[in-house]
């Protein structure tokens, strides 16, 4: 055909020739008969997606002289052809925004549903188009374009607006309690209780109390969710905390990320959000373990023979569990049908080192009828929220200087550093870790959680009230210290 493609192009760019030429002749062109020879630098890195084909066009039609090729030098443009011409959108125009920004280079063009997006950085003049014909038009100078422009405060002022609320929640009020806790000091958390108690209903308000996102925040967080192809086209801006929850028979790829040219997975999808796993038990060992890198690093590396990518995944992994396979056990109302063996088999499902990454253990009872009944308005996720911020704010004052943001977060010389208590506090400690036979891991996490409920209570030194509290989220230790 005369037409030939160099520089380690996948299947979808090779492909771009047939909607290349169709796009062309269907707006008046065509690709001459003479031979072209299209050049991806740099030659040995590999080239995926269908983002090329508007550029290729666009570098023939100059060629030949359509308009002056000193233009595309201003120019940075993406975006997939249909075959009748019209510009389709792309995954990762927020990472190439901001590249582009980072080059240096003033304009990018990209298709009109990704322009949202890519407006999100400054210093960029984002222009949405739906076509090839008003791309050339626009690189020709024939028409004038304003380029898209992102009003942030607003998005943010939107995204601020949940459906959901915590004053929505009857009863529960120790498990209310431990949440805000768990949010303030950004702990990973379990709850266990009965089917239908409302541990998915809690969960699912965690992000109306967790701090609003920061610029930062969303930026990092759009560019994951840009990558995957699941970017909120609406605004362009992923401006409110994700929460993820995805079922129990997700793979570990799934899971993690993976595949031939490796895409975020849910741990990465929930980066600066909640990652909800519900019925812990019931997923895959293998796919419970490959949580230990995020959670222990905030960052999963996936390597391929295609080479080796990074995706940040700092979260709060929320998890949820019945008592025993039957749901039942420690019920009032309703008999537990299941063996001391079942339970304990049931319970083991979950590895110890991944318990080892779990800071706070509650039980979620079921709920009474009076609770349901009750007229009184339990308090909403913003007076909660308000507490929670005030005290991740005390958080950053004191861990910034180490790279830190939260409570969770400390390791044990900081532990020791920090959380400085009475010497009540530090008998109540030593007391409960002998008669509730404790191990070592219990111990630096009911430190951390007390750390954090004296922030709450705005109090520069643990009280035996704090460590007390701070006990009652070990249930699991409590009940089997082996667990």
């Amino acid at each position: 055909s005369g037409y030939f493609l160099v520089g380690l192009p996948d299947a979808a760019v090779k492909e771009s020739e047939q909607r290349i030429r169709s796009a062309l002749k269907n707006c008046g062109f065509a690709i001459p008969y003479s031979p072209i020879t299209i050049n991806l630098a740099p030659a040995d890195l590999r080239k995926e997606g269908s983002a090329f084909d508007l550029p290729i066009a666009l570098g023939i039609l100059a060629a030949q002289g359509h308009f002056d090729q000193e233009w595309l030098n201003n120019f940075v443009i993406v975006g997939e052809l249909s075959l009748d011409g019209k510009i389709r959108s792309i995954n990762g125009s927020l990472s190439i925004s901001t590249l582009t920004s980072e080059k240096k280079i003033k304009n990018i063009i990209v298709p009109d549903k990704n322009a949202r997006e890519a407006a999100i950085v400054d210093g960029v003049n984002v222009y949405a188009l739906k076509s090839l014909t008003q791309a050339i038009e626009l690189l020709s100078g024939n028409i004038e374009m304003v380029p898209v422009r992102l009003d942030k405060e607003k998005i943010f002022s939107i995204a601020g607006q949940y459906l959901l609320d915590m004053s929505e929640v009857k009863g529960q009020a120790h498990a209310k309690r431990a949440l805000e806790i768990a949010t303030a000091g950004g702990h990973n958390v379990i709850m266990v209780g009965n089917p239908g108690s409302g541990k998915t209903m809690l969960a699912r308000r965690i992000p109306t109390i967790l701090p609003p996102m920061t610029f930062e925040e969303a930026i990092e967080t759009t560019k994951i969710h840009s990558v995957a192809g699941a970017i909120e086209k609406k605004h362009g801006l992923t401006a409110q905390r994700p929460f993820r929850s995805p079922h129990h028979t997700i793979s570990h790829a799934g899971l993690i990320g993976g595949g031939q040219f490796p895409t975020p997975g849910e741990v990465s999808m929930a980066h600066n959000g909640v990652l909800f796993l519900d019925e812990l038990p019931e997923f895959q060992r293998n796919v419970l373990e490959v949580l230990r890198q995020p959670l222990e690093d905030g960052v999963v590396t996936i390597s391929r023979v295609a080479g080796t990518i990074a995706y940040p995944a700092r979260f709060m992994l929320v998890s949820a569990m019945n008592p025993c396979p039957c749901g039942y056990h420690g019920d009032p109302e309703r008999e537990c049908k299941c063996t001391p063996h079942m339970i304990t088999r049931y319970r083991s499902k979950i590895s110890g080192p991944l318990m080892d990454r779990i800071d706070i253990q509650i039980p979620v009872p079921s709920v009474k009828y009076s609770d349901i009944q009750s007229p009184t308005a339990s308090e909403s996720s913003d007076e909660i929220r308000k507490r929670v911020v005030s005290a991740r704010a005390r958080q950053f004052r004191r861990l910034s200087k180490h790279g830190l943001f939260s409570n969770s977060e400390l390791g044990q010389k900081l532990i020791k550093k920090y959380c400085k208590r009475t010497k009540e506090a530090e008998a109540l400690l030593e007391s409960a870790f002998k008669r509730l036979k404790l191990s070592a891991r219990a111990y630096t996490r009911i430190l951390k959680v007390a750390l954090t409920i004296a922030d709450l209570d705005n109090s520069e030194i643990i009280q035996p009230v704090h460590i007390s509290e701070a006990i009652q989220y070990r249930m699991l230790d409590r009940e089997n210290p082996n667990f």
